[in-house]
């Protein structure tokens, strides 16, 4: 069920409307999600998922993901985009340059002069509308034509709903004009509950048989590569760190991994692509996804820089992102599914975290 619960500091009193306010007087909310084996902690703010607690081996509830003990923290790391809900466009679209029939656009540039993640002011800056229902919640924000470049007055809810042990994100999204739509979520997972742990000793799983290579922009060069024989073969799991500093050209580009695995069914359909390990605690991670895309990013530029008056920051490596998406740069690259929405159509598509644990 997902409830507003008063308090003034989710530290303290585990959250509650009116945490907070940003710089523009919005106020930002906060709600817990709660059922057998799993509670979740979402603010208004970057519809943000500021925490989720499972259990370990032992039956000990802890914090699986990156966060901040309070919103002037979230609000002042403009570069991590802990637990945030991206767009409008997730990843990256080279030099923030794209068409859509003949016309074109120019989207606001902020990564080395390219888009990331929708542009200087995207989703995960914004303080969304909430509507609580009896397993969850809707989060719904109106970007408006010509926000950060990007055509058309576009409509995106987002539905966070739980049950036993399984948090699911539903994306919906509409447009009264042409525009390109790509959404994800950017929790950062630390399975072992600690989060100045590196991840590099947890096994990962994905469901690809290829990749998309970057350039030294971290842009798609529109190439599909084989992971057989390199470092981005997860087929089968392995340790994150077993291979992600040999010396690969592909991850001394981007300092590790930061790339998007094309899965090998793209049919659309709900199913499992990945599923994450983490020894110590017995606990592990399933996800399955509609998408056609995963980005694997494992905290390359996390660098333990402090945000807000509590001083809180992340190192390097200590929190992984498993984002579900469409492809980056896709808006260029016609091979690469399509991201374009048209008026009278929906967008909507659905990813699922399952957590499970190893007995001892």
């Amino acid at each position: 069920m997902m409830t507003a619960i008063e308090g003034l500091s989710w530290t303290e009193k585990r959250g509650g409307t009116g945490v907070g306010t940003i710089a523009d007087g919005s106020a930002v909310d906060l709600y817990m999600l709660k059922d057998s084996g799993i509670e979740a902690t979402i603010i208004t703010y970057g519809a943000r998922i500021v925490s989720i607690r499972t259990p370990d081996c032992f039956g000990t509830m802890a914090n699986v993901i990156l966060s901040y003990s309070g919103l002037d923290s979230y609000v002042a790391d403009q570069s991590s985009y802990l637990g945030a809900v991206l767009g409008r466009y997730a990843n990256r679209i080279a030099s923030g340059r794209f068409s859509i029939g003949d016309r074109s656009y120019q989207a606001a540039t902020n990564n080395h002069g390219n888009t990331l993640h929708g542009g200087a002011v995207g989703f995960d800056r914004r303080v969304w509308s909430a509507q609580p229902f009896s397993s969850g919640g809707d989060l719904t924000l109106v970007s408006e034509d010509g926000d950060q470049g990007f055509p058309g007055n576009l409509t995106v809810c987002v539905r966070y709903s739980i049950a036993a042990n399984v948090l699911r994100i539903d994306y919906f999204s509409s447009t009264d004009r042409a525009t390109v739509v790509n959404l994800t979520n950017h929790a950062y997972f630390n399975l072992s509950g600690r989060s100045d742990a590196a991840i590099l000793d947890d096994e990962l799983a994905i469901a690809a048989d290829r990749f998309t290579p970057i350039n030294s922009r971290l842009i798609p060069t529109g190439a599909l590569f084989p992971v057989e024989g390199t470092p981005f073969d997860f087929r089968t799991k392995n340790a994150i760190g077993a291979r992600i500093d040999s010396g690969h050209e592909q991850l001394e580009l981007a300092g590790g991994y930061d790339h998007n695995f094309v899965l090998s069914d793209i049919s659309g359909e709900l199913r499992a692509i990945a599923h994450l390990r983490n020894a110590s605690s017995g606990r592990a991670l399933t996800v399955s996804t509609t998408e056609p895309g995963l980005q694997l990013y494992t905290g390359n530029f996390l660098d333990k820089h402090r945000f807000g008056k509590a001083k809180e920051g992340h190192g390097r490596r200590t929190g992984l992102c498993l984002e579900t998406q469409h492809f980056p740069d896709s808006p260029n690259h016609s091979n690469f599914p399509t991201t374009e929405l048209r008026p009278g159509q929906w967008g909507r598509s659905t990813t699922i975290f399952e957590f499970s644990v190893d007995t001892p």
